[in-house]
């Protein structure tokens, strides 16, 4: 059997790993096998990244909606479920723009559910 080289293909896939590892410290930046693993490692945290940032902004959404509702006289789980018993469909995201952006119109909407 014949030896066979990887040639400047090998180095052509070295190198696409090692300009995903640009920035990275040591060698995880140079060498191809500590970059290899650096870069493994960097997409696992990205992937786990993107699901904690939806839960990081469900959690302060809704931490700006229980302090926007406190200072109208109510509680927060009060709240939710008032405006599910009343079938108003607006999400956390809407709920907490209208909290920190438009004040008025989120007071309306909380007196609107505090009447029923």
């Amino acid at each position: 059997m014949t030896r066979v080289k990887g040639g400047f293909i090998t180095r052509r896939r070295h190198n696409k790993i090692k300009a995903r590892a640009k920035g990275f410290q040591g060698t995880n930046n140079r060498l191809y096998k500590r970059a290899s693993d650096a870069v493994l490692h960097a997409g696992e945290y990205a992937f786990a990244g993107r699901k904690n940032r939806k839960r990081d902004f469900r959690r302060l959404w809704i931490t700006r909606m229980n302090t926007a509702v406190r200072a109208l006289g109510m509680k927060y789980s009060e709240f939710i479920k008032a405006l599910n018993d009343k079938h108003i469909e607006l999400n956390r995201k809407v709920l907490s723009g209208l909290a920190v952006s438009h004040p008025v119109v989120f007071e309306t909407i909380v007196k609107q559910v505090k009447a029923g």
